[in-house]
């Protein structure tokens, strides 16, 4: 009876092998895309800090000046090849609190968006934004936590409003930038 019941269950184990092989590979993947990054890769120098915003992996990378601290956060980002920017670029400014007044695009593609919105808990840009030197990108947090790890941005990086918080006493106005 033992014998019988041992091959019974090698036999199910073994049709369900390749199942959790498959799943497990699965999870290896996007833990791997979920991985530290080397900045030298990326940048020629620290100067200022760096932020690497991976379009790809949905993650955000940070390194201080010193390499003192390092930082990987979940971040959403565009919805669409056509809405994402990618290449170097730099903070230019800073804001808690930011109101928001979506582009003439935006407006286009969705009607009912408001012409603005003040600060608060309805306003797509979360508490905090980096202003970025390209017009109308920014890397900012969201009250919709749904949106981090999945394409649904107009453009943006977003992050997690206590993400974005701690990347805001982070990074500084002049922060190298680059989204890939």
């Amino acid at each position: 009876m033992q014998r019988r019941t041992f091959l019974a269950t090698a036999g199910a184990f073994s049709l369900a092998s390749p199942g959790v092989l498959r799943a497990q590979d699965g999870v290896r993947h996007n833990i791997s895309g979920f991985g530290m990054a080397d900045w030298r890769d990326h940048f020629a120098n620290l100067s200022g800090g760096a932020i690497l915003a991976d379009t790809g992996s949905r993650a955000l990378h940070y390194w201080s000046e010193d390499e003192s601290i390092y930082r990987l956060y979940p971040t959403s980002v565009p919805m669409s090849d056509e809405l994402t920017r990618l290449g170097y670029t730099e903070i230019v400014r800073k804001r808690v609190g930011p109101d928001w007044t979506p582009t003439p695009s935006m407006r286009e593609r969705d009607p009912s968006l408001p012409e603005y919105m003040p600060p608060g808990p309805g306003n797509p840009l979360g508490t905090h934004a980096l202003y970025l030197s390209w017009p109308a990108y920014l890397i900012h947090g969201t009250h919709d936590t749904r949106k981090i790890g999945r394409r649904s941005s107009s453009g943006c990086i977003g992050l997690y409003n206590e993400k974005i918080a701690e990347l805001f006493e982070l990074a500084q106005v002049g922060t190298q930038v680059r989204l890939i």
